[in-house]
């Protein structure tokens, strides 16, 4: 098992040093989210607090059970530019195995741009990461049990969940703050549409016209207007060299090791490598790729696309719901 992370002055340095290259924020507010279908049911728990920004809050739907339950952590897409917890989860599917349920809100890109955060993928995948500890650290008060977590979403939010399931634990056991001390491993993650890889180098080889996740690193012309998010790709790739050290700690790809979780990566699309997409945001060459390093370190990889082969789950939350209660 991974040690945890603990952030190294050498390496926050490191990543200071990148900041003077990336483009200047404009002021702006962010993006109205867009519409989506509503859950079932009202949460158990609505808008508990894991930070002290407004967007830092989850939702918490408790499964009926005399033992702890696993949990199904749900983290919405909207390519961190918009979205909200309130729609996309199907929770009466797992309220009615036995998992309970939390959607999340997380600050967006174009927030940490406004604020000169850098890279401004850090604020969602860090609260991603925050939301997580504060679940664990409920576990006893929610009823969980608190190793049986599988982490959810589509696009950016599945972008999410697999960046917290390869990502060395970022528990910090010395901490004065309990919640920095809880874990954010995984049990498993069942993703839709995932960007499995934040390199653009890789994404241009993988699929030629490739245009997301300049945004995440700063370059978005304009964050009051979410059109601009996927603009300047070209600029992005340019500046691959000098980036990759923050590459390296925001790609799900660059930290995948033999002791990750199984995951499920489901997409729309069949794959076609190294050729145009209609949707190259989405596409499934994304986890071809993915399930092809995963098998060389041993991790199970269950890739669902039309007409894939050896498909055992159709579904993400038939996935979710076998795994979070199967034994091992």
């Amino acid at each position: 098992m991974r040690a945890p992370l603990f952030a190294s002055t050498f390496f926050l340095a490191s990543l200071t040093a990148l900041a003077a290259d990336v483009p200047t924020p404009a002021e702006a507010p962010p993006a109205a989210p867009k519409k989506e279908e509503p859950p079932v049911r009202p949460p158990t728990l609505a808008n508990v607090a894991y930070g002290s920004h407004e967007r830092q809050v989850l939702d918490f739907w408790r499964a009926e059970s005399p033992t702890p339950t696993p949990l199904v952590f749900y983290i919405h897409g909207g390519g961190w530019v918009n979205g909200d917890k309130a729609r996309g989860a199907p929770v009466d599917r797992y309220l009615a195995a036995g998992i309970s349920v939390v959607a999340i809100n997380y600050r967006f890109v174009t927030q940490a741009i406004v604020a000169g955060v850098q890279p401004p993928v850090q604020w969602p995948l860090h609260d991603a990461a925050r939301a997580l500890q504060l679940v664990r650290s409920k576990a006893a008060e929610w009823n969980l049990d608190a190793a049986r977590i599988g982490a959810t979403g589509g696009s950016a939010g599945a972008c999410s969940s697999l960046w917290l399931a390869f990502h060395a634990d970022l528990a910090d056991p010395r901490s004065a703050d309990p919640i920095a001390r809880q874990s954010t491993r995984l049990w498993c993650a069942a993703v839709t549409g995932a960007q499995t890889t934040l390199d653009p180098a890789q994404m241009q080889e993988w699929t030629p016209n490739s245009r997301y996740g300049g945004h995440a690193f700063g370059f978005m012309p304009d964050p009051r207007n979410t059109k601009t998010r996927d603009t300047q790709f070209a600029q992005f790739l340019a500046a691959r060299e000098r980036l990759l050290p923050w590459i390296a700690e925001y790609s799900p790809f660059a930290h995948v090791s033999a002791d990750d979780p199984p995951v499920h990566l489901s997409y729309a699309a069949p794959p076609a490598l190294g050729q145009e997409q209609k949707d190259p945001t989405h596409t499934a060459n994304f986890g071809v790729k993915l399930q092809e390093r995963l098998r060389e370190v041993g991790v199970a990889c269950e890739l669902v696309y039309p007409g894939a082969p050896d498909v055992r789950h159709a579904q993400v939350h038939d996935y979710l719901i076998a795994k979070l209660k199967e034994r091992r």
